[in-house]
């Protein structure tokens, strides 16, 4: 009876441990998952990020007297690359990515006002530099849409297997925080779609 009882103790410990051992792993590749869909992000707003200077470049020849436009635009292109930054450090947290949601609508919103003054300068919107330029820029945040949806799945992914019983004892226990989507910002509702930047 003895016997019985041993293996019986000897089998649960064995299933607990391949439960926590399978619910840890589990954990881990859904954050990393989370993790790598931030990267693809990553490579896209540092795309997005390198047109705009060219684009700002092109447009000074033609817009001499937009220069409080032009330079709207840079800051917000430095302030969405500070926000990437802390976004970098700690893809997920809530904090970072709010930082990186507002500081992106502040881009996205002074690249529409570019777009605007731009409008007013036939010359520009004729230039072959600039057509090229901004395709590649329309092209670069459709590709950033895509992989702002392509992290939300993964986060989302992650926070279900955190969440969901049994494994969320495991996530309380080892410290497996949540992670936070990338949302639009309220207060930048014109980020709900990409900018329209055709001349």
């Amino acid at each position: 009876m003895g016997i019985v009882i041993g293996i019986v103790v000897v089998v649960i410990v064995l299933l607990l441990v391949f439960w926590v051992i399978g619910g840890y792993n589990a954990l881990v590749r859904a954050r990393n998952a989370f993790k790598n869909a931030f990267a693809q992000i990553d490579v896209q707003l540092q795309r997005r990020f390198d047109l705009i200077p060219n684009l700002v470049e092109t447009a000074k020849a033609y817009m001499a007297h937009e220069r409080d436009t032009l330079e709207a635009v840079t800051q917000a292109r430095a302030s969405a690359m500070a926000g990437l930054s802390a976004a970098q450090a700690s893809p997920g947290d809530p904090a970072a990515m709010k930082q990186l949601s507002d500081s992106q609508g502040a881009l996205t919103s002074a690249l529409l006002r570019f777009n605007a003054v731009a409008e007013a300068y036939p010359d520009l919107k004729a230039s072959q530099n600039m057509m090229q330029l901004t395709e590649e820029l329309t092209s670069t945040e459709n590709k950033v849409a895509f992989s702002r949806q392509a992290f939300n799945d993964a986060v989302m992914t992650y926070n279900n297997r955190r969440e969901t019983f049994p494994t969320s004892l495991l996530a309380g226990m080892l410290h497996f925080a949540p992670a936070a989507l990338w949302e639009i910002a309220p207060d930048h509702p014109e980020t709900r779609e990409a900018p329209k930047v055709q001349f």
